[in-house]
């Protein structure tokens, strides 16, 4: 990244997301910022460059200055940290990724898809967009190119359960290298709710059950969650194939926040009580 912005700008800042760089997304789909749902048609089969991605997030007016916190959460890191990776390495971030992390914590359902169409059974993908797609809209066929080194894996919950209990039990890095993960700083997530986030994992302190740590995502028509608890004894992965199912206007409760509330609490804590109640 050229000028003094990017001689400020470090790799931590890209992984702990305090790089002040705004988030791609908006701007390759541009018709969200007028509450309509066409670019998620328009760029179903659009191959996006990591270099367009890029392009996109550092043309925006920069989201924080580098380093400040709260950090804010943004895509453009990762495309970015995909290029770094690719020019250390020589190879690419997917090929890297696959050898050094897929293949060596023994994930057998796991990979970056090869196209817009994932192979093998799967579900279908919907999405609701908050009530500007009803009813909602099947995009199980879809270029994740948009958001590959981001959200695009294709994967099942046992081997995300089997990658964070491997990841936490520093059977994939280092312990150094692990500790430098969980220090977290506050960061806002793109729902706009701020967390505690470290390199490349989400810390979630649930009283009276415990410290998670763990990641989710969302693409257009699923979504993830995965967690672990620290000492390795609880997880929790779920997967959703209708994704922003809330209605923007409307201030009640989703029946399926509710069902994935009360399922966090039972799955999370030993009494079954943590998280089951607003």
């Amino acid at each position: 990244m050229p000028g003094e912005r990017g001689r400020r700008i470090t790799v931590r800042m890209l992984l702990n997301h305090t790089s002040g760089i705004p988030d791609h997304i908006p701007h390759a789909f541009p018709s969200l910022q007028e509450r309509s749902p066409r670019s998620l048609d328009d760029n179903r089969f659009r191959e996006f460059s990591p270099a367009e991605l890029i392009e996109l997030g550092l043309s925006a007016p920069p989201a924080a200055e580098p380093g400040a916190t709260p950090g804010v959460y943004s895509n453009t890191n990762y495309a970015l940290l995909g290029e770094l990776l690719a020019k250390v390495t020589g190879t690419t971030a997917q090929e890297y990724i696959t050898r050094n992390v897929i293949e060596r914590a023994g994930l057998k359902h796991t990979a970056f898809p090869a196209g817009p169409r994932i192979k093998g059974p799967h579900s279908k993908q919907y999405e609701a967009l908050f009530g500007l797609l009803d009813p909602p809209h099947d995009y199980s066929v879809y270029n994740m190119s948009w958001v590959t080194l981001g959200a695009g894996l294709v994967s099942t919950m046992e081997d995300l359960n089997r990658f964070y209990a491997r990841l936490l039990d520093g059977r994939i890095v280092g312990r150094a290298a692990l500790a430098q993960m969980r220090r977290t700083v506050p960061v806002i997530a793109l729902d706009g709710s701020t967390i505690e986030y470290g390199l490349g994992l989400h810390k979630l302190t649930v009283p009276g059950c415990g410290t998670f740590w763990g990641h989710d995502g969302t693409v257009w028509g699923a979504g993830t969650l995965s967690l672990t608890r620290s000492d390795g004894r609880r997880q929790m992965s779920v997967a959703v194939n209708l994704a922003r199912w809330q209605q923007a206007e409307d201030g009640s409760e989703h029946p399926i926040d509710v069902a994935l509330r009360t399922l966090s609490g039972q799955a999370l804590c030993d009494d079954g009580s943590a998280l089951s109640t607003p």
